[in-house]
């Protein structure tokens, strides 16, 4: 194998290889005699078959296959040889001359490529033993515990007859028929559907014209589907809906007591005490190491700065700007709406980009090393917790992942670089603070704004 820099620029890199006639030759020569000694071909007996023959009909198809692994492994060579990492995929141009590929296949010229990529540029991993660190520690006070049983109590009330008009927080129990155009269409049609005016559960308007309503009452709603509903065939269309109310309920304070907590599934109210009092410590952890986390890459960033490779905070940047240009889409705003410009927010963004790739170039070199690991078992449970994510659909979920190592690589991602920042919190000098939720809270949300 011959090898020539053609490129070397900042973190770029290309190299072209040549692979003589005679290597990818005897590489084919030693393949046909395997095939022929595998093959099972008409007229002759296992393992005697001759080679010439097996030449004749699968010399091309398994040259092919040669060279095809003559390029993968040897333009990992070609990094690997120098020391460079490349920081994704290397791209390999093969000859395009359609003379000059039937030569090569035909093993009668050499194969010559080239090879090119980005490396990952080289820093010095700083000492973090000395990184200063506070942990943001919330208590679960009883007044935390009380506020959750009481936001509890919201997913379990009950509700009494009601003998006037239907108000905010009310419940009314209809039967619909909704059409466009005057013809009823697919899914309009419901009975004893319940709605508490004021959830937001159907489409916008809709709770709006059933305030006043009475039991016995027959309605007529007019609403306009959302340009963005699920349904095509729906979106943006204007619909009548006829509406028979056929009860208003009023909700009643439901009592915290041993007879709720019974009611719900607990023993007694002390038993369902403790499973909240878990809840909200779980709430308060998990925000804990948001903000804690968040902190750890602040600092690595702020130690951080080095050239990075151009593709890979072009596709990440293509990730953040895809994901928000459809949130905005769904919401319906544009960039007017957020005070800012396209071109500004493309800024912002691209600095975000940057960020992460810089942040997880730096994790990684971390990593490695530090010499951190993610063991089987830690990739099961994140993929058991990935399949919950769609019931009725586990079966899939893991299919989908067991064939698909790229997936498999996005599950290994963030585990990786919660152990890499578990690692530098454990070697940094950590002071916890007491705050309280709220606040807290805040500055998670800040943070995510940010």
């Amino acid at each position: 194998m011959q090898v020539t820099e053609t490129l070397n620029a900042g973190l770029k890199r290309e190299f072209k290889v040549v692979i003589k006639a005679a290597d990818l030759n005897k590489e084919l020569d030693a393949k046909l005699v395997d095939i022929a000694a595998k093959a099972q071909i008409k007229g002759f007996r296992p393992g005697k078959v001759p080679v010439a023959h097996v030449r004749n009909m699968y010399g091309k198809s398994a040259m092919a296959e040669v060279i095809q692994a003559k390029v993968d492994e040897k333009s990992r060579e070609v990094f690997a040889e120098r020391k460079l990492k490349p920081a994704y995929a290397p791209d390999v141009n093969l000859p395009q001359d359609e003379s000059e590929v039937n030569a090569v296949i035909e093993g009668k010229a050499d194969l010559s490529f080239t090879v090119s990529s980005e490396i990952v540029p080289e820093f010095d991993v700083k000492d973090f033993s000395g990184l200063k660190l506070e942990k943001h520690v919330v208590s679960a006070s009883d007044e935390a515990v009380e506020t959750a049983l009481k936001s509890l109590t919201e997913n379990y009330k009950d509700f009494v007859a009601k003998d006037g008009a239907a108000g905010a927080g009310d419940r009314v129990t209809m039967d619909f028929v909704g059409s466009i155009d005057g013809k009823e269409f697919d899914g309009g049609k419901g009975e004893d559907i319940p709605l508490e005016i004021g959830s937001g559960q159907f489409i916008p308007g809709f709770e709006d014209q059933l305030t006043g309503a009475k039991a016995g009452e027959d309605k007529t709603v007019k609403v306009t589907f959302p340009a963005n509903y699920g349904a095509a065939h729906l979106a943006g269309k204007d619909a009548t809906f006829a509406v028979k109310v056929k009860s208003v309920d009023a909700p009643s304070e439901a009592k915290i007591d041993d007879d709720f907590a019974k009611k719900i599934g607990f023993e007694d109210l002390s038993k369902l005490r403790d499973m909240v009092k878990t809840s909200v410590e779980r709430e308060h952890a998990q925000m804990t190491a948001m903000k804690l986390k968040r902190d750890v890459l602040d600092a690595m960033d702020k130690d951080y700065s080095f050239a990075l490779p151009q593709k890979l905070v072009d596709a990440e940047f293509e990730t953040i700007w895809n994901a928000l240009s459809q949130e905005m889409q769904k919401a319906g705003k544009s960039f007017a709406d957020e005070n800012t410009t396209e071109e500004k927010a493309r800024a912002d963004y691209g600095k975000i980009a940057e960020r992460r790739v810089r942040l997880g170039l730096v994790l990684g070199t971390i990593g490695e090393k530090e010499g951190v690991q993610i063991s089987e078992q830690e990739l099961q449970q994140a993929l058991i917790a990935r399949a919950r994510q769609f019931p009725g659909q586990e079966k899939q979920v893991f299919d989908f992942y067991r064939k698909n190592s790229n997936a498999l690589l996005e599950l290994r991602g963030p585990i990786f670089e919660q152990k890499v920042v578990d690692l530098i919190v454990a070697k940094a000098t950590l002071t916890d603070k007491a705050v309280t939720a709220e606040d807290l809270k805040k500055l998670v949300e800040e943070e995510d704004e940010a």
